[in-house]
């Protein structure tokens, strides 16, 4: 009996390495990552849409929200390139969207005026006052003060200024005083640099100058 030999060549492959086997776990994750980004993005979109819905508007008002502010002022004001006046005031308010445009100033204002020359023509002081833009009409409230370039005191509770036709008036008393003279009225109006005015209702106060009497100045005697 024949014993023959066969010979198997066994092959056998070589053991994965380790990155082989770390490069074979990770490929399943390469695919899965797209979609992880994917659902976050959809998610973070959904929730960025709730919240425009969610959001609450509030209501704009131009008449009574201001467009601007500023606090402890020292300014110039121009008009046409030329310096009209000087403001100062504790608080400004600048209503700029408001259907009449204005500036509000609540806490005490000085203003001075000045003419052609840069002289002060007249300066003003008064507790509240406004200024309408488009009219150019200033408002003056409270303790009112006006001292002319001739030096008369103009004092009222409320005075208009309106720039466009020239003018200041007033429909409240008024008291106008120069030196010793007061003058006094309901009602008064000026043009605005304060050389010709007129006051309704007058009552004059003209000051007595009290002299001793001399006895040689006595009166004569009467007719015999």
């Amino acid at each position: 009996m024949d014993r023959r030999t066969h010979d198997y060549t066994l092959t056998l492959s070589s053991p994965p390495s380790l990155e082989e086997v770390m490069i074979h776990k990770r490929k399943p994750s390469i695919a899965i990552v797209p979609i992880a980004v994917a659902m976050l993005l959809f998610c973070s979109l959904a929730a960025c849409n709730r919240e425009v819905k969610e959001e609450v508007e509030i209501g704009f008002n131009p008449d009574s929200t201001y467009t601007m502010k500023a606090v402890d002022v020292v300014t110039l004001v121009s008009d046409s390139g030329i310096t009209r006046y000087k403001v100062q005031t504790h608080e400004w308010y600048m209503f700029g969207e408001a259907s009449e445009p204005y500036w509000y100033f609540p806490k005490k204002l000085h203003l001075e005026k000045f003419d052609s020359l840069f002289r002060v023509e007249a300066s003003v002081d008064a507790d509240t006052a406004y200024f309408y833009q488009h009219r150019k009409l200033w408002k003056l409230i409270g303790h009112v003060r006006v001292r002319s370039l001739q030096g008369e005191q103009f004092e009222t509770s409320v005075l208009y200024w309106d720039q466009n036709l020239e003018k200041v008036y007033s429909d409240q008393f008024i008291r106008i005083t120069k030196g010793e003279f007061v003058n006094t009225g309901q009602g008064f109006e000026s043009n605005q640099a304060l050389t010709q005015y007129r006051i309704f209702n007058s009552a004059a106060e003209i000051p007595f100058e009290d002299r001793s009497i001399d006895s040689t100045d006595t009166a004569p005697p009467p007719p015999a």
